[in-house]
């Protein structure tokens, strides 16, 4: 089983097309629980979080977070990312074969820009983390971040792809192009 955890800020539109992404996964047995960290969100994100069925935490210790989580994984995304294709086989398969951490492979249909792709470091979880509640455990610190279990691992690819929040952020209206 598997609990996705999230962080949001005001990103009620993202959190809304992540969770949906992650329907046919809780489905098909996959996904146990979902933990949004909310970060002082003054939109309808509590509201996103708790239509979908997720437990939406505005104070927290990493610490517990870990520790509270129902799955023996734990995949790690940013708000507006989605996994796409045959994800959820490609994890369940993942975590029946694997210990060491992973991530998903980019989006051949989103990239950005050669220039900013050369230029601009992407997000500590740009491509979601998957890693086992056991070494999330020992990683984690009281006042952490979900980046922060991303730093200086040793990372296997996923065969599947996700996209990115950057495509889901770019595309809010008013937004700037990327």
């Amino acid at each position: 089983m598997l609990t996705i955890i999230t962080e949001t800020r005001d990103n009620e539109a993202e959190l809304a097309q992540t969770l949906s992404a992650l329907v046919a996964g809780a489905v098909e047995g996959l996904v146990s629980d979902v933990i949004v960290l909310d970060h002082a969100s003054q939109d309808g994100s509590s509201r996103v979080a708790d239509a979908a069925g997720a437990r939406f935490c505005t104070s927290w210790d990493m610490t517990d977070i870990v520790r509270s989580a129902r799955g023996d994984w734990l995949l790690l995304l940013e708000a507006g990312a989605r996994p796409v294709g045959r994800w959820i086989d490609d994890v369940a398969e993942y975590m029946s074969l694997n210990k060491m951490p992973a991530r998903f492979s980019p989006s051949r249909q989103y990239r950005r820009p050669f220039l900013q792709r050369i230029v601009t470091r992407p997000a500590a979880l740009e491509l979601g983390l998957l890693l086992s509640k056991q070494q999330a455990a020992v990683i984690a610190k009281t006042s952490m971040q979900l980046g922060d279990f991303a730093n200086g691992r040793a990372i296997r690819k996923l065969g599947s792809e996700l996209v990115p929040a950057w495509v889901a952020i770019a595309n809010r209206p008013g937004a700037e192009t990327l």
